[in-house]
């Protein structure tokens, strides 16, 4: 069910990214769109932060994900260098700053944003930063004007894009994007092609729900199903299966570690990821991190 809420309000207070501590950020000057064609309407777009998903329309486009901000004017040139369309709608995939900064800029231009009830609620009512600092409600031009709690369709000339929510998987506000007849997902961050996954805990996120979302892509793909996944190269449902069972696996082994009474420092020291490193890509990025939160959940459980 639709929920149209009315925006009355406009500030120009910069959009503040909710998502766990991030790398400090790139030089925006610096940084170029690439555009890669996924089937005759449907594009992909990365620059900083989470791909961008875009689908021509007849009559207008819609994109999925907005980047960080200082990156619009270069997000639009590249998308009007697809089609010379309006850019008329704007689903956002999860809360965080690097797929949601750019809404506020989109809003002011009439871009009519779309999201799950849970993440407006987010951007309107941050969590706290890392180091316990009040989060700043984004400015009501940057606010979904449409959210929903079950699937949304969107019909454009031929093509469907089916928004597919996950209850507290990433966040607690993730949708999964199925374009057809382009036989494509956008997975937002639920799946990352590179690193490890992120549990986002304080947005809701959790580890039954990550392992859901999972299923949920492999189930909606098929062996030449185009997965565009929020961070790394685009690939395919055999990906997403291999990240589950990295999951299951990681899950188990902390698992048994805290039923020997492991504590997380020494679960830490035990390299539980290791045979996963060379498989992941950028074995830095959140291995440690990831074991921390299947550790917090599991012993937040118990």
């Amino acid at each position: 069910m639709l929920k149209l809420i009315a925006l009355t309000l406009l500030s120009s207070t910069a959009v503040v990214a909710q998502q766990a501590p991030a790398p400090t950020p790139p030089d925006y000057s610096k940084v170029s769109i690439v555009t890669t064609k996924i089937s005759d309407h449907l594009y992909a777009l990365d620059g900083a932060g989470g791909r961008i998903g875009v689908l021509v329309g007849p009559d207008g486009i819609l994109l999925v994900d907005s980047e960080f901000a200082p990156l619009t004017d270069k997000i639009m040139a590249a998308v009007h260098a697809i089609s010379n369309e309006p850019i008329r709608y704007l689903v956002n995939t999860h809360v965080h700053g690097d797929h949601t900064g750019g809404n506020e800029n989109l809003g002011k231009l009439g871009v009519l944003i779309f999201s799950r009830d849970e993440l407006r609620h987010r951007l309107n009512h941050p969590s706290p930063a890392a180091n316990g600092t009040p989060g700043v409600p984004a400015p009501a031009a940057a606010l979904p004007v449409v959210t929903y709690e079950g699937p949304v369709t969107f019909h454009l000339g031929t093509d469907e894009a089916h928004l597919i929510p996950v209850l507290h998987a990433h966040t607690d506000g993730d949708t999964i994007v199925r374009f057809s007849p382009a036989d494509a997902v956008q997975a937002g961050d639920i799946f990352r092609s590179v690193g490890y996954p992120n549990i986002d805990r304080i947005n809701g996120g959790s580890l039954r729900g990550l392992l859901d979302g999972l299923g949920q892509i492999i189930a909606l793909a098929g062996p030449d199903t185009k997965i565009l996944p929020g961070h790394g190269p685009i690939t395919d449902r055999a990906a997403v299966i291999a990240q589950r069972d990295l999951v299951l696996a990681v899950r188990n082994r902390v698992a048994d570690l805290i039923k020997q009474g492991k504590t997380q420092q020494e679960i830490l020291d035990a390299h539980v990821t290791s045979e996963f490193d060379a498989k992941v890509g950028q074995p830095a990025t959140g291995g440690d991190r990831f074991v921390g939160q299947v550790y917090a959940e599991l012993t937040a459980a118990r």
